[in-house]
């Protein structure tokens, strides 16, 4: 996945590369800041037509996944293909996306 190698690449020359424990929690850390930003400009969802979220910490998520595939040592691309056919799967087979957990 070319964005996986972009963003291996940025890691190693700006040496900052880090175990994957670290980047679960920077992850999990961006994923909050896009629900922050989905929290405060719907008021806590009172106001609904004002929700916004902000396209830079979508890509922070984004950088963040892929890092954190990196230090994995998964394939983006394949994991993706992967989760893909899980949803088929269950498409076909109960109509919903939802594992039902």
């Amino acid at each position: 996945m070319e964005p996986q190698r972009r963003v291996a690449a940025f890691v190693a020359d700006h040496d900052l590369d880090a175990p994957p424990e670290y980047r679960i929690l920077d992850l999990a850390a961006e994923v909050g800041e896009i629900a922050a930003d989905a929290t405060e400009s719907s008021a806590y969802g009172a106001d609904p037509e004002n929700f916004s979220v902000s396209p830079d910490e979508v890509g922070d998520v984004l950088f963040s996944v892929l890092a954190l595939a990196d230090s994995l040592d998964v394939d983006a691309d394949d994991a993706l293909d992967e989760a893909l056919g899980k949803y088929e799967t269950r498409l076909d087979e109960t109509g919903g996306a939802s594992s039902g957990k």
